[in-house]
C-alpha cells in the first residue's frame, strides 16, 4: 500500500508558502520523510466550541481535509524531523512558550488567498501580532526554517475546492465571529492514518 496522504502538508503548502519537504531521506541538506522520522507541526488550537464549529463548517463544504486537520492557526508548517530530536524540540517549544503571555484572539469575517492559492479562511482580526511573535520564537534554534513569504495567521475553512465552493464558504462565514483567550500552543504529530493529533500542549508563561 502507498503512503497515507498528508492533508495538513497540502494545506500549509498552499495557504502558507513555506518550504515543505516530504519524500526521500535528505534533500538540499534537509532531513525529509523516511525511517525514524516524524512529521510535526506547531499551531494554536482553536478552543471549543469554536474549533468544532468551524470544523463542521469545513465538512459542510465537503473539504476532504476537514476531519484530518484540527481547527488551528499555524505557527510552523509540517516539518520532517528525526524522532530522536523530539525531546530537544519539545524543550525548545517549552522555552518559546515560557516567554509568552496569554492574549485575546478575535476571529472575524473571511478572506481568501485566491487566485494565488485555492483557500478560504477566517481572519485573525485581533491577536495576529502575538501569533507573529510566537511564530518567530518557534521558528528558531532547533526549528529554524526559512520562510519564503511573510507570516499570515489565519484559520482555513475551505481548501482545494472549486471556486464556487470557495466563494460560498467566504460568503456564508462573512459574519462569523469568535472571541477567546489564547493560553499557549501545541505540537502536532501526523499519524500513519493521515490525522493530525496534539502530542503536547505548551502553556504561555509555563
Amino acid at each position: 500500500m502507498g503512503a497515507v496522504p498528508d492533508p495538513l502538508a497540502a494545506t500549509f503548502a498552499a495557504a502558507n508558502p513555506f518550504v515543505v519537504r516530504q519524500q526521500g531521506s535528505y534533500e538540499g541538506g534537509q532531513l525529509v520523510r523516511g525511517q525514524n522520522t516524524a512529521t510535526i507541526g506547531v499551531a494554536v488550537p482553536i478552543p471549543e466550541p469554536f474549533g468544532s464549529e468551524l470544523q463542521k463548517w469545513r465538512e459542510s463544504f465537503h473539504d476532504p481535509m476537514a476531519r484530518a486537520v484540527p481547527t488551528h492557526v499555524t505557527l510552523m508548517p509540517p516539518t520532517v524531523v528525526g524522532r530522536d530530536d523530539l525531546p530537544a524540540i519539545e524543550e525548545h517549544l517549552s522555552a518559546a512558550a515560557a516567554t509568552g503571555r496569554p492574549f485575546p484572539m478575535l476571529l472575524q469575517g473571511t478572506d481568501t488567498f485566491r487566485p494565488i492559492s485555492p483557500v478560504t479562511f477566517v481572519r485573525v482580526a485581533a491577536g495576529a501580532e502575538e501569533c507573529a511573535a510566537t511564530e518567530a520564537r518557534v521558528r528558531s534554534g532547533v526549528l529554524a526554517r526559512e520562510a519564503r513569504f511573510p507570516y499570515h495567521p489565519h484559520v482555513t475553512v475551505a481548501h482545494l475546492l472549486p471556486d464556487d465552493v470557495l466563494v460560498r464558504a467566504q460568503e456564508i462565514l462573512a459574519d462569523y465571529e469568535a472571541r477567546f483567550l489564547v493560553t499557549g500552543f501545541a505540537l502536532y504529530l501526523h499519524g500513519d492514518d493521515g490525522v493530525w493529533r496534539i502530542r503536547r500542549y505548551f502553556p504561555y508563561g509555563g
